[in-house]
């Protein structure tokens, strides 16, 4: 039997501190909302729908995604460490991100293509077996981040820092890089490159 305890819609509202927790408990669905300095760390937010929503100064880290929905849901200064985005609702999931901490994030095998990663920190994500065809990272820190059969496609790594793609494990047809960053592409042979 299905729980019914999240039977409510809201839209079109602000939703500040405390008051999204309290909300998050009887709310099934979010549509037009702006979530600002929301405390949600460990929060269970499995099966909520976030649909055009914006998340401005929030702490998710390590919050219950499981079956959540996002769609076209954006994440400003928002700290997102340890969430598991592979283990939400897949369909439509479309996010961006901007001053964004993910460190020890997961995106695993999530079809994410061009989605913008700017400023963020992603140390230590996995990023395995993802779609990421046509994303953005700008200016993010991608040290020790996994990318392992990640489709990469027309990815732009031009300001992305501290990365290690190995060309053979990844697809990075059309991809961007700088030409200080191709030391990236050449860190599994273990090669000395001066600029």
């Amino acid at each position: 039997m299905k729980n019914r305890e999240c039977t409510l819609t809201v839209e079109d509202e602000s939703i500040a501190g405390i008051v999204a927790l309290k909300l998050l408990k009887s709310t099934a669905e979010f549509h037009h909302c702006i979530f600002t300095g929301c405390d949600l760390s460990n929060a269970n937010l499995s099966g909520r729908s976030f649909i055009e929503c914006e998340f401005f100064g929030s702490n998710f880290a390590l919050a219950n995604v499981s079956g959540a929905s996002f769609r076209s849901v954006t994440f400003k200064e928002c700290k997102l460490s340890g969430v598991r985005f592979d283990q939400c609702n897949a369909f439509l999931f479309t996010v961006r991100f901007e001053g964004c901490i993910l460190d020890r994030a997961s995106l695993y095998r999530l079809k994410a293509k061009k989605t913008q990663f700017i400023k963020c920190s992603l140390k230590e994500t996995d990023l395995s077996e993802c779609d990421l065809s046509g994303s953005e990272f700008d200016l993010c820190n991608l040290e020790r981040t996994i990318f392992d059969r990640t489709n990469l496609e027309r990815a732009d790594f031009r300001t992305a820092y501290n990365y290690s793609i190995d060309p053979k494990k990844n697809r990075i047809t059309k991809a961007k890089f700088s030409s200080a960053g191709v030391a990236g592409l050449l860190d599994k042979y273990d090669i000395v490159i001066e600029m």
